[in-house]
């Protein structure tokens, strides 16, 4: 046994594998705090700056932007280059995009500012598809992806009542991005210390944890096409891959809709304070990470009873897709707040059981393609966040109500459910 094999204590399994994914689980949630701070602070901004709501979601939207084109190229750095890196200087970059939001005067330099975080945060999510790849047994993917995952609603629940708190103990949407970027910055250099891309890197992974993964990465090896072409354009060609794209898109042009919209609706159509309203956005998307957690703890404890995948995460997509449809499509017709805010509690709830999708490229990808997998994934949540601010605004802007923008994100639960039925979890694709 090896110096550092013996320096740690041996004779039961290390957990170094969860310990490093509640780290991400933190660096996500972070990621969406500095995500959801514009949708907070836009009520503020928009006064500020006498902004139109057609130009409140051209500015929301702007982050997916850059977010989008960099998907494709950030998979392929994240398999190049290995996670840790990439996720080091991605939490650098964007932490120090933030802070400089805050020194923002007008509405171009913000959206120069948001395009920057988008470009920077792009990576985050195929490197975190990776390790899940490099550090997880086949049974633990539900789970690890929940976990990493989680942090988009617990980032927005955390970034709706921390950032309104900080602008009003502060008193300054200015001051409150500057420390949310410095805090950002401080969360990068811990990244780099903590994680490593392999168990073996790790010091504190003992024989028995690396042993164990090892081995159930040999089983899953044996069960790779062996005829894999290489060529990343040839996932084009699968019905599979087809629907986990549009899919996660349905999915994430709900939760992103919601995301940067809701603290402008709760105010307006509701009458909520900036206060109320950070309290009322930590409810809703509280529950959307516990209803991840609650999914992942569903499905992996199905497979590990011998479900099979395809019933498995068809049952539990399905059933994301026709409650938070039923859910956001009620909302339109409620005036209640606090029935509201029930409401969509539950379709964050629901809807949060999609974003288990995070554990389908280690299912249908070889293991050099992960990470490219993940970032054609990636890019059909970012293109779905392109369009839902700019659309929501539209339909505001002309109609002077959200009922049409309920009913929008009502269909896009629909094609949650329809595509996530298309999907062949049992089969790799040979690419």
């Amino acid at each position: 046994m090896n110096t550092r094999m013996a320096a740690v204590a041996h004779g039961r399994k290390s957990s170094v594998r969860w310990r490093i994914f509640w780290f991400l689980l933190v660096l996500i949630t972070i990621n969406y705090v500095d995500r959801a701070s514009l949708s907070v602070a836009m009520p503020l901004i928009s006064k500020e700056f006498s902004l139109s709501p057609m130009v409140q979601g051209l500015i929301l939207s702007s982050f997916f932007w850059s977010y989008t084109v960099m998907q494709i190229p950030a998979g392929l750095l994240v398999d190049r280059f290995k996670p840790r890196i990439v996720i080091t200087v991605a939490t650098l970059v964007w932490g120090g995009f933030q802070a400089g939001a805050g020194f923002c005067t007008n509405a171009a330099s913000l959206l120069l500012m948001r395009l920057g975080l988008g470009f920077a945060e792009a990576s985050i999510a195929p490197a975190g598809g990776k390790l899940n790849a490099l550090w997880l047994t086949r049974n633990e993917r539900t789970r690890g992806a929940s976990l990493m995952d989680g942090g988009a609603p617990l980032g927005a629940a955390v970034g709706s009542l921390l950032i309104s708190a900080l602008i009003g103990v502060l008193g300054s949407w200015r001051l409150a991005f500057v420390v949310a970027g410095v805090a950002t910055t401080l969360a990068g250099a811990l990244a780099w210390v903590y994680i490593r891309n392999h168990p073996r890197e790790h010091p504190a992974v003992n024989e028995d944890e690396a042993s164990f993964i090892e081995r159930s990465h040999e089983e899953e090896l044996e069960r790779e096409p062996a005829n894999a072409s290489g060529r990343s354009i040839d996932f084009l060609k699968y019905r599979s891959f087809l629907f986990m794209f549009f899919g996660f898109m349905c999915c994430n042009t709900l939760f992103n809709g919601l995301l940067t919209w809701m603290p402008s609706y709760l105010i307006k159509e509701h009458g909520l304070d900036i206060r109320q309203m950070g309290g009322s956005s930590f409810i809703i998307y509280f529950s959307g990470f516990a209803g991840e957690l609650v999914g992942a703890w569903l499905a992996d404890k199905w497979l590990a009873a011998g479900g099979r995948p395809n019933t498995v995460l068809r049952t539990i997509f399905g059933a994301a897709g026709v409650i938070a449809t039923v859910s956001v499509f009620s909302v339109a017709y409620l005036s209640s707040a606090t029935l509201v805010v029930a409401l969509l509690s539950c379709t964050v709830f629901f809807l949060r059981w999609g974003n288990l999708y995070w554990c389908i490229p280690p299912l249908l990808a070889t293991r050099n393609k992960v990470g490219t997998l993940g970032g054609f994934l990636n890019l059909g949540a970012a293109v779905g966040g392109i369009g839902a601010p700019i659309l929501v605004g539209g339909i505001v802007q002309a109609t002077g109500s959200y009922f049409l923008a309920m009913m929008f994100f009502a269909a896009t639960g629909v094609g949650l459910l329809l595509c996530s039925l298309g999907i062949d979890y049992e089969k790799k694709l040979p690419v």
